[in-house]
């Protein structure tokens, strides 16, 4: 029997979504004003940042099973703001708070600033419809 090879792993992930989101946040410091298409990237930003939460979880419980409890803890408080971030931005898009859209936006960019992006590899269409599609499904529950 051969070995099972997983392609998509939390790490492969991870990095994917971080690109999409460093491109999306790129795009939305360059639009003036706030329009359909600005709602589906911050939406798609929300569904980008679950993907990664997603990824952490089976990442920390891959160390937890190996007993690298310590490793698994300070991975945990690495990546906590992603749960608080996609959390808080998906109550704005719900609550149509769009005012706070920029702040948040604001402290999101840190976390993506070692992205370096010479060319926008994302095509729109990944983000088109996203808004419609993040409130088909249910909200985050509070991460406190």
């Amino acid at each position: 029997m051969s070995r099972v090879i997983n392609l998509n792993n939390p790490t492969k992930l991870r990095n994917q979504n971080r690109r999409t989101i460093g491109e999306i946040l790129r795009r939305l410091m360059s639009k003036p004003a706030l329009d359909a298409e600005a709602r589906d990237m911050a939406a798609q930003i929300v569904l980008c940042l679950r993907e990664i939460n997603a990824a952490n979880e089976t990442t920390i419980s891959a160390w937890e099973k190996r007993g690298y409890w310590m490793k698994a803890e300070r991975f945990l408080r690495d990546w906590e703001w992603c749960k608080e971030m996609a959390y808080n931005l998906d109550d704005v898009i719900r609550h149509e708070a769009w005012d706070l859209l920029p702040a948040l936006l604001l402290e999101l960019g840190p976390h993506f600033s070692d992205i370096a992006i010479k060319t926008m590899t994302r095509d729109p269409d990944t983000w088109k419809a996203a808004h419609r599609a993040l409130l088909k499904e249910p909200p985050l529950p509070s991460p406190w």
